[in-house]
């Protein structure tokens, strides 16, 4: 049997606390403080990227097992599930796609069947297919107009609710589109199939997606400086097409979201063994094992409290209200999970979940 990896876990909590972050900023508003801003906007689509990366080592993990003994009927077994728990997922992200259009777990539900349909792949295959979405992306931009559906002062897609419009926004040019950003689960999946019970290996990872990144990330500073000339408009458009900004999820940015991703989870999984026995370790290892039902109270909750208080004030909050009001849910949080792991066991979420998929 599988030994759970405490440090997955963690990474899982990062990755709830960076998208509670930025989705509070995005909808409550970053008026002021330019400088704080700018900070923040380092984690958009990181986070994300990061929650999406986890799944696919998740998937592995479970099945490497089944793989490895070559256990059809188990592994049988395994897809079964994790089938189920694909459509699960797409119908709790449309369940209240109409109050958060930002939804992830719609799309999460679709790269988990792509991944499902790759789960017997070698790492190579893996890697290769992961590359593959990431340069057809740009190649479909060339044929489609990306800004299609798109009302970007209200940040709305008006035709999602229609045939075209949905499989347009699923696929291509939504917040988390299936092309490319089920690279991210494959990436996870070919992480999740390297022996992580080895050091040495995850060390391997954490520098070598850490300098990807760095390099990554200078490399696009460096190439929007240079063939902008000093222009502020052109400097504008090349950060679009050569910047690391998750729309649209070009190259640079899936580069730069799959790295990081990387380096967050190796680096966890290195902290929490050698830390096992830490308060914070153990307490970050309860609130990432809850975090489907915090990711869906951020939205329920956290999100409809402010609009049922001011409906009118959503998007014109300053900067410090949204990152304060994130820290403070976050810790929220963190609280909660101690009790509800200490009393219950499982999240509420997490309980429906189980009951549902097996």
């Amino acid at each position: 049997m599988q030994t759970r990896i405490t440090g997955i876990d963690v990474a899982r909590a990062l990755a709830v606390f960076g998208m509670i972050i930025v989705n509070f900023k995005m909808v409550f508003g970053d008026q002021g403080n330019p400088d704080l801003n700018n900070f923040l906007n380092v984690l958009s689509g990181k986070a994300a990227a990061t929650f999406v990366v986890l799944a696919g080592v998740g998937i592995a993990l479970i099945s490497n097992e089944a793989l490895k003994k070559n256990d059809a009927e188990k592994l049988k077994k395994k897809q079964a599930r994790l089938f189920r728990r694909a459509i699960v997922l797409f119908l709790i992200g449309l369940s209240y796609l109409s109050i958060w259009p930002a939804d992830i777990l719609h799309f999460y539900g679709v790269y988990l069947v792509i991944a499902l349909i790759l789960l017997k792949s070698s790492q190579k295959v893996l890697m290769i297919s992961a590359c593959i979405l990431v340069v057809l992306y740009p190649l479909i931009m060339l044929c489609y107009n990306y800004d299609t559906g798109w009302d970007y002062d209200k940040m709305e897609y008006r035709d999602i609710w229609t045939v075209g419009g949905f499989i347009r926004n699923l696929f291509y040019n939504g917040f988390h589109p299936v092309v490319p950003w089920s690279a991210f689960m494959l990436v996870g999946l070919w992480f999740g199939k390297m022996e992580l019970n080895r050091q040495a290996v995850v060390k391997k990872v954490m520098w070598g997606s850490l300098f990807t990144f760095l390099f990554v990330e200078v490399l696009s500073i460096f190439s929007v400086s240079f063939f902008s000339g000093g222009d502020p408009e052109l400097k504008k458009e090349l950060s679009y097409v050569l910047g690391t900004s998750p729309m649209p999820p070009l190259p640079l940015y899936m580069i730069s979201g799959s790295s990081i991703a990387l380096f967050i989870i190796s680096s966890c999984i290195i902290l929490a063994r050698k830390f096992e026995t830490s308060r914070t370790i153990i307490t970050l290892r309860n609130t990432g094992q809850l975090a489907l039902t915090f990711y869906v109270a951020h939205v329920v909750l956290g999100m409809g409290i402010i609009e049922a208080i001011d409906p009118e004030k959503m998007g014109d909050y300053t900067i410090h209200f949204s990152f304060i009001y994130a820290l403070a849910f976050i810790t929220i949080c963190i609280i909660s999970s101690v009790l509800i792991m200490k009393y219950k066991g499982s999240g509420p979420v997490e309980w429906v979940f189980r009951k549902l998929t097996g």
